[in-house]
């Protein structure tokens, strides 16, 4: 009879795995001046190859410094150990003194970013150089100039806070790849030869950064690697590479072996990476590359290279560029007209400034600014640090969420499942003396072994530890991967041979390693021990690996009953005690979800934001994982898969795929780039390691947890003190708050501003003289602009913080061209009104007019908030929160009061009758009315509003 089929947690495995094709892939063999070469152009060469192929970068395809890294080292992992040293130029006994000083001067030091950072004077000119800050600083040197000095310093202010604030984060980008190099700093010890006609091997030690292709390295347990190297002799060598892969287990060594081409690069077995460390065993290697030219340089070379555009800021900058073509054009015909007819240019010149200033959103650096930081410090308090707050704006448009599986889906703890005999059927024996052996063992508690005891503590089961003793221990290490404990007990009632003695060695550890001390397997249900067949251990792999297909880890338990007289004295070195041992069965544990991740991404998927799973661990794992949080895993890959495919599929399965296991950091980025240009999707991205700073770095939003290494924090934009999901659900709605209060401001200035301006020229062509004297002009904007800065404090509609929200090319120009005709016709209108009912047509009326312009252009501007804002009715069915509702209320009172203050007569104001308040009562119901039907005509056309 065969073994009984596991009962499986899940009743379907409805995952399909991508389709991937085979590739041809360049090999390169012998010629060291072809290996790769990562060098850095001058920085305005970069800028410009940067510049002209932004949109190139799409993920799809390796770079060709990484193709020639890639073809390099597996030509040397291919080729015999004792080959490689033709290849890169060495011998046997290592290099000379003198060959490894020459070929440090020829190549430079050993760091693995050779980055020219720019200057701090090249980013605060980057800073400066804005359009939208020369407008300010021109409008402010004309406000001096016509003694409007709150005006000027206003925004003398805003533009210093917009240039500190890019000049504080791109500093700080800059600065944050410098901490790579601290990876590899460390002493390394290397073979060299001296003497000139017989030569003698010594041992050196120098620093990392003078280590160069063809020296031998000698590395121990805890030793850094300082390059790529090839491995000449190994022993019991394991190393760690969660700095490249994320994943916290270990991979052997060897050198005694020649890989072939289908094996995954980072899991090439002769071939040690830089960066990483040794965490057992020893040996001696052959650097074959340092610097620029190892796998992991080429792979951070990227580093704030690869950062998207950001839409909000283009657009911005757009905005600026077709403002100032409107006031060239504008301020030309306002000037000459107001020349031809006063025959005063100075005079003339100052109004077309003053109009000048009016068109501009001065406030927009502060309001934007504002509402970041408010957005900041709100998820501050749900304990999130946000070190870039344009990044707040990123979340809101953010539509793609990239996580890793690891402490941000899981708890990051194993809970112990079950406890399986051969036959993978439950049994408590397994479980008794997985217990005992987790209890007693003194050299290092692991979480497995908690896990075990909290299983027995919680399950109710007695295995009464205090009548057993413990004897001695052979404790865990990587080369081994097992311990094992020697127990004694003064009864033992199961025990039905009562030839043995009371005495036991308890194993546990990988299953494999167990395994090869077990020479018994027992048979839990009926006592019987029989010898371990190859079909026993066959059907016990077999067993293992269905359940690490569920995603569950396994180890093994295994235990020999001794004799007094063979386990006296002290065993803890002695490893022939591991040997002949019985086979019991095998133990399972998971990292269980979060309670709160389902939560948290089905309210994200709630709003627009799809996670997708990125992962250096295994596919079965993940899996598991994602289909208890409710990730659907339809469509899944593993990194190897998709170095198979070609450009146009990986493109496509990327796009399709949810869950994307083995991933080394060069895959997690192209995936990222992927998602952004070919997508078009925002990307957020959730790591904390080393190997996540690549996609951290090319992610629109980087977000790290305050656990992770200090690389990743550094390129991250948020930090979370806490590693649960949540924090970045209120953070997308915040960032959603933020835009859509952003694009409120923007959308209503530019509308009100422009209208204003074509009134003004309009008015000016009318009545042959200035409808506004500058400083009325300038005392209305600047009442008008410090009323709006109540706006970050306005709330937004329910269903807009439901849907991700992005800056679009064509939605301001056309909102412009269907809402800006409204403000333009009411000005009109009361142009028309005044000329009229009032006969104010010559310059005997200028005062009045002015007066009457100045209230109606005031309160325009300042009720206009309330149209734009929302979908709804203003003030019927939707009304703005107390700040904006005040603000509104203060200034419109501010400016009629001037009318009737020693302020105004100074500025040349008159009183105005009440009957034109009356007018101005009607204008207004009129402008609501149809600027609401004027709304809902653009909703339906455009199905958006804001």
């Amino acid at each position: 009879m065969g073994r009984p089929k596991l009962t499986t947690i899940f009743t379907s495995n409805n995952h399909q795995r991508l389709p991937s094709s085979d590739p041809t892939r360049q090999n390169l063999v012998g010629d060291k001046s072809d290996a790769p070469n990562d060098g850095f152009p001058s920085s305005v060469f970069g800028f410009l190859r940067r510049l002209m192929s932004g949109n190139k970068i799409d993920g799809g395809s390796r770079t060709e410094a990484e193709e020639k890294v890639y073809s390099w080292l597996y030509a040397l992992a291919q080729s015999d150990k004792y080959v490689v040293f033709e290849y890169v130029g060495s011998t046997e006994r290592g290099l000379s003194f003198t060959e490894a000083e020459r070929r440090l001067k020829e190549n430079g030091p050993n760091v693995p970013l050779d980055h020219s950072f720019p200057s701090w004077w090249h980013l605060l000119w980057n800073a400066f150089f804005h359009p939208f800050n020369i407008i300010l600083i021109v409008l402010s040197v004309v406000s001096y100039i016509t003694s409007d000095n709150p005006n000027g310093c206003i925004m003398l202010v805003l533009v210093f806070i917009s240039v500190s604030l890019r000049f504080y984060q791109e500093y700080s980008s800059s600065k944050a790849a410098m901490k790579l190099s601290e990876l590899v700093r460390c002493p390394v010890k290397v073979q060299r030869c001296a003497g000139r006609v017989v030569q003698t091997e010594l041992t050196v030690q120098i620093d990392q950064r003078d280590v160069v292709a063809g020296d031998i390295v000698i590395f121990e347990p805890g030793d850094l690697f300082p390059g790529d190297v090839r491995l000449l002799s190994s022993k019991h060598l394991v190393v760690s590479q969660s700095s490249l892969t994320g994943e916290s287990m270990t991979t052997e060594k060897t050198a005694d072996i020649r890989e072939d081409q289908s094996t995954p690069l980072l899991e090439l077995r002769n071939i040690c990476f830089m960066g990483t460390n040794v965490v057992s065993g020893s040996g001696t290697g052959l650097v074959v590359s340092t610097g620029s030219k190892t796998y992991m340089s080429t792979m951070f070379s990227a580093i704030g290279k690869r950062k998207p555009p950001d839409d909000f800021e283009n657009g911005v900058r757009r905005i600026s560029y077709v403002l100032i073509a409107v006031m060239l054009v504008v301020v030309t015909i306002i000037v000459l007209t107001d020349y031809f007819t006063s025959h005063n240019l100075s005079e003339s010149v100052i109004f077309g400034i003053s109009v000048a200033s009016a068109l501009t959103p001065q406030m927009l650096p502060l309001i934007v600014n504002t509402s970041l930081a408010k957005g900041a410090l709100s998820m501050a308090r749900d304990r999130c640090i946000v070190k870039s707050i344009t990044a707040i704006q990123d979340m809101g448009s953010m539509d793609v969420l990239c996580i890793d599986k690891t402490g941000t889906l899981t708890m990051n703890r194993a809970i112990m499942v079950n406890h399986l005999d051969s036959q993978g059927l439950p049994k408590e024996k397994v479980l008794r003396f997985a217990f005992l052996n987790s209890y007693f063992k003194t050299d290092q508690k692991y979480p497995l072994d908690d896990a075990i005891l909290a299983y027995v503590y919680t399950n109710g089961y007695r295995f009464q530890p205090s009548k057993w003793s413990k004897i001695d221990e052979i404790p865990f290490d990587f080369i081994r991967r097992r311990v094992s404990v020697i127990l004694e007990t003064e009864s033992y009632v199961e025990d039905r041979d009562h030839q043995f003695l009371k005495r036991f060695m308890v194993t546990k550890g990988a299953l494999e390693e167990v395994m090869k001390v077990c020479s018994f397997i027992e048979h839990v249900d009926s006592g019987a021990i029989s010898t371990l067949s190859s079909e026993d251990y066959q059907n016990i792999l077999s067993m293992a690996e269905e359940v690490s297909n569920e995603g569950l880890r396994t180890i093994g338990v295994a235990i020999k009953r001794l004799k007094l007289q063979n386990s006296n004295g002290s065993m803890a070195n002695d490893e022939a005690f591991e040997s002949d041992m019985v086979f019991l069965g095998l133990v399972t544990f998971f990292d269980p979800p979060k309670d709160s991740a389902k939560q948290a991404l089905w309210l994200l998927a709630e709003k627009g934001v799809k996670a997708k799973v990125l992962t250096g661990d295994s596919l079965s794992l993940a899996i598991r994982v994602c289909k208890e949080v409710g990730i659907k895993t339809t469509h899944v890959i593993t990194g190897p898969e998709l170095e198979l495919l070609s450009q146009e599929s990986f493109h496509e399965t990327v796009k399709q795929a949810t869950v994307l296991a083995r991933l080394t950091p060069t895959q997690k980025l192209r995936v990222v780039q992927s998602l952004q240009t070919v997508g078009k999707h925002v990307v957020g991205f959730l790591g904390d390691g080393v190997n996540d700073s690549l996609a951290l770095d090319a992610a629109n939003v980087g977000i790290s947890v305050d656990s992770g290494v200090s690389v990743a924090k550094d390129f991250a934009d948020i930090i979370l003190l806490e590693k649960d999901l949540n924090v970045l659900v209120a953070g997308v709605e915040q960032g959603r708050l933020t835009f859509g209060n952003t694009m409120k401001y923007l959308k209503m200035s530019v509308i009100a501003n422009v209208g204003s301006v074509i009134s003004l020229l309009i008015a000016t062509l009318v009545l042959q003289y200035e409808p506004l004297s500058p400083k009325q002009l300038l005392t209305q904007n600047f009442l008008y602009s410090v009323g709006q800065i109540a706006i970050p404090w306005d709330k937004m509609e329910e269903d807009y913080v439901k849907t991700p929200q992005r800056w679009s090319r064509k939605g301001l120009p056309l909102f412009i061209l269907w809402n800006g005709p409204v403000c333009t016709i009411c000005d009109v209108a009361t142009l028309v009104f005044l000329y009229f009912y009032y006969h104010a047509t010559d310059l005997e009326d200028d005062r009045f007019f002015h007066s009457a312009w100045f209230i109606e252009g005031l309160l325009m501007q300042t009720l206009i908030i309330h149209l734009i804002r929302t979908e709804k009715i203003p003030f019927i069915q939707e009304v703005a929160s107390w700040p904006v509702i005040c603000s509104t209320v203060v200034i419109s009172a501010i400016g009629i009061a001037i009318l009737y203050t020693p302020i105004g007569e100074v500025m040349g104001f008159v009183y105005l009758p009440l009957s034109y308040f009356g007018f101005l009562v009607v204008l207004f119901v009129g402008y609501f009315s149809v600027g609401q039907v004027v709304k809902r005509l653009y909703i339906f056309v455009y199905k958006r509003w804001l």
